[in-house]
């Protein structure tokens, strides 16, 4: 009897290795998405929101849908944009903005 728990003491070590070389891909997996997907994402999505939130009165954006106008006002979460040609206001919620395209010739610019 004692000679069997020896035994099963011995061998609970390599079932828990087992287990745990069983998982490892797994991990392996979910820490190179992370790293390819997750971080990248996150870091993109701060980038877009420090560009909504860092808008300015006569800043040309372009919208999610291809629309692009000059701010004229802006408001909590409602921007209004004119639009070239007859000069159309309109007026649109500001996740929908895609592109600052007057903060983008600034950084080339600095370039």
């Amino acid at each position: 009897m004692y000679s069997q728990l020896l035994t099963n003491a011995a061998a609970e070590p390599s079932s828990f290795m087992m287990t745990l070389v069983s998982f490892a891909p797994m991990i392996l997996i979910f820490v190179v998405f992370y790293f390819m997907l997750i971080r990248p994402q996150k870091k993109r999505e701060k980038e877009v929101q420090a560009m909504r939130e860092s808008l300015e009165v006569g800043d040309e954006i372009v919208t999610i849908g291809g629309i692009i106008g000059l701010v004229v006002s802006i408001k909590e979460d409602t921007v209004v944009i004119e639009t070239a040609g007859e000069r159309n206001k309109i007026r649109i919620a500001r996740w929908s903005i895609q592109q600052n395209l007057s903060a983008a010739e600034k950084t080339a610019e600095k370039k």
